[in-house]
């Protein structure tokens, strides 16, 4: 039985650590992608404008949330495996603050989403010429 319970541990071991660096592979791509966008963006636009710095960061913040729930998941695998209750505090701690982290990224970018969705129903109203609805309206 112990042969066993030691085996588990070790797959749940190897699969956590694989899933951090999945995570890890995640925020890499994302910073790449980020900056080469970011340099595009001053190098052709001449600095853009605050809407595509905006979808710029509201790009990197969604790739980071992805990577979040990588590490989170990672963490639920370590704690099942944890041998003490201070490795569970200390894994449940680090649980805790990537998904407040997740949760207000998240908040975010769906608020920046639905500025967005705004800002773009008013455009069209203004260029059909008519006043855009207000949320009464609606």
């Amino acid at each position: 039985m112990e042969q066993v319970r030691a085996l588990v541990q070790t797959i749940t071991e190897t699969i956590s650590t694989f899933t951090e660096l999945a995570a890890a592979i995640v925020i890499g791509v994302a910073v790449i992608e980020a900056v080469w966008r970011s340099a595009r963006t001053l190098v052709v636009h001449g600095g853009g404008s605050d809407e595509a710095k905006q979808n710029l960061r509201l790009r990197l913040g969604r790739w980071l949330a992805v990577s979040l729930e990588f590490l989170l998941a990672a963490d639920i695998l370590r704690t099942a495996i944890a041998p003490s209750w201070q490795d569970i505090g200390q894994l449940g701690a680090i649980a805790l603050i990537r998904t407040a982290l997740n949760y207000f990224l998240q908040r975010e970018i769906e608020a920046q989403a639905q500025s967005r969705q705004t800002q773009s129903r008013q455009e069209r109203f203004r260029q059909d010429g008519e006043a855009a609805p207000t949320p009464l309206e609606r």
